[in-house]
């Protein structure tokens, strides 16, 4: 009797220790399954956001800086245009300036038979880009026109773009506002790089621009009036030596400002 009470507790602890070694076991195979599923989670929670954060910034960027990036996005003024000669204000009469694209232009301006390589920059001033790129492509307003002006003394600049040909002419409407012009310490006349090309305007008018541009053909420190500066909308990138001639024979009247005594024009403007 105890023999077989010996045998059946022996069989009863092999069975319990069976019993917890499969346990043992399977309780492995469960903590793993569950490493391997908080570790896929955990991968999952992870991928899900990159995805999340490469979207928003494919989005952002799109919208931003690539092929999203609407036509005018640099423009943050609207015009208020003066009355026409009824009276009443032509909006359409002043170029868009979402012409500018936000962005460069290059190409040329060729004055006397000499071409002068150009890059306006839309970003910077998108009203003055806008506006010229019209005049000079859309409706060829600048072919023929005359270099009216020329100034050897103090301020370097040769001016053009007046129908007229003695500074009160203008494409027919005046726009503003002033757009990226250089700054100056207080008391101290902003220098305008040789190259620049800017917009002529009236003094003390922020909103009289037109057609009228001079190219600074040496650095000039040009102050600034109740209005502010001068537009900046471009420069010469090569070829500036061409009105070398213009400049070395002066003006007409033997002054520091007026007409060149060499006859200058416009003949044509390509941009692209």
């Amino acid at each position: 009797m105890e023999a077989k009470l010996a045998k059946s507790s022996k069989g009863t602890l092999d069975s319990a220790k069976k019993s917890l070694k499969n346990y043992e076991a399977k309780q492995v195979v469960t903590d793993h399954r569950i490493k391997v599923r908080a570790r896929d989670n955990r991968l999952a929670v992870i991928v899900t956001a990159a995805v999340i954060l490469l979207a928003s910034t494919s989005q952002f960027v799109y919208f931003n800086a690539g092929p999203g990036v609407s036509p005018d996005a640099c423009i943050t003024f609207s015009q208020t245009p003066a009355p026409d000669i009824s009276g009443k204000p032509n909006p359409a009469q002043i170029p868009d300036a979402a012409i500018s694209e936000c962005r460069d232009w290059s190409g040329s301006i060729v004055i006397n038979n000499k071409s002068l390589n150009v890059t306006l920059h839309g970003q910077k001033a998108p009203q003055a880009v806008g506006n010229f790129v019209y005049l000079a492509q859309t409706s060829g307003f600048y072919n023929s026109i005359s270099c009216h002006r020329l100034t050897t003394s103090g301020i370097y600049v040769l001016q053009c773009g007046d129908p007229q040909g003695n500074g009160s002419g203008g494409p027919g409407y005046s726009f503003g506002p002033i757009e990226n012009p250089p700054t100056a310490a207080t008391g101290v006349a902003p220098t305008y790089k040789k190259g620049w090309l800017a917009m002529a305007r009236t003094k003390n008018s922020a909103s009289s621009m037109g057609s009228q541009f001079f190219i600074v053909y040496q650095d000039s420190q040009i102050p600034d009036d109740v209005a502010g500066g001068y537009t900046v909308f471009g420069e010469i990138t090569s070829g500036l030596s061409g009105l070398d001639s213009i400049i070395t024979a002066g003006t007409k009247n033997g002054t520091g400002d007026g007409a060149p005594k060499v006859a200058t024009s416009i003949n044509s403007i390509t941009l692209k």
